[in-house]
């Protein structure tokens, strides 16, 4: 096999990692919101158990990306490719971490009856969900514009993340008693906005990969 079929298995590998990532972190997003929204501690248990797994992809994304670099010396875009793999791997494992705290957010309600029906949150959740979605496709395909969509995308996260604090903040005024459920919810609108975050940073570095610039799609 010649150097450059060795480097293009190594990039694939990378590719395969990060994808797995995504698809784990994706549906420890959904699983945390669903354990919220019916009181599923032990949904919640287990995403918080599974945790471990994700970092165990990303430590295989550095050491494969570190080997690859120290063997084969790659240069220029395929550089890039290697170090944008380590900050996507990074991204990942943040909002696995954040689907976590979600998860923990479950444990900590402990099958109380909910101050309210959740509607902002699984929206929330829904978006971010796309886009981490959106993130692994724009990443694996390298599509720029998909990329700058998810900024698009963030905004919707960033104005139902602002409704919903205003809601709940009303709500605990006329309401004490659900003060501390009500902020234990705020949190999990923080959550959900830091993952929309996560994701946009994906995008920024997907630009980064093809076009050599890195721009800012959180402004």
């Amino acid at each position: 096999m010649s150097p450059r079929d060795n480097l293009n298995v190594s990039l694939s590998d990378l590719h395969a990692l990060i994808k797995e990532m995504g698809s784990r972190a994706e549906r420890a997003l959904h699983d945390a919101v669903a354990s919220l929204k019916n009181g599923d501690i032990a949904l919640a248990q287990n995403i918080v158990a599974d945790d471990i797994q994700v970092n165990e992809l990303e430590n295989k994304v550095l050491e494969l990306g570190a080997k690859t670099i120290a063997t084969q010396q790659p240069v220029a875009k395929d550089m890039r490719n290697i170090i944008i793999a380590f900050r996507i791997a990074s991204d990942l494992e943040r909002m696995a971490d954040l689907a976590v705290d979600i998860a923990k957010v479950t444990i900590r309600i402990n099958g109380q009856s909910l101050m309210k029906p959740l509607v902002d949150i699984p929206r929330m959740a829904e978006l971010a969900g796309l886009m981490i979605q959106e993130s692994m496709l724009s990443y694996m395909s390298e599509d720029v514009e998909l990329a700058y969509k998810m900024a698009q995308t963030d905004d919707e996260v960033d104005h139902l993340y602002s409704q919903m604090l205003r809601e709940l903040f009303v709500f605990m005024l006329e309401n004490p008693q659900t003060i501390n459920q009500g902020m234990l919810l705020c949190f999990v609108g923080r959550y959900l906005e830091r993952i929309a975050d996560h994701a946009t940073n994906i995008g920024e570095n997907v630009v980064y990969l093809v076009k050599g610039k890195r721009p800012d799609l959180n402004a």
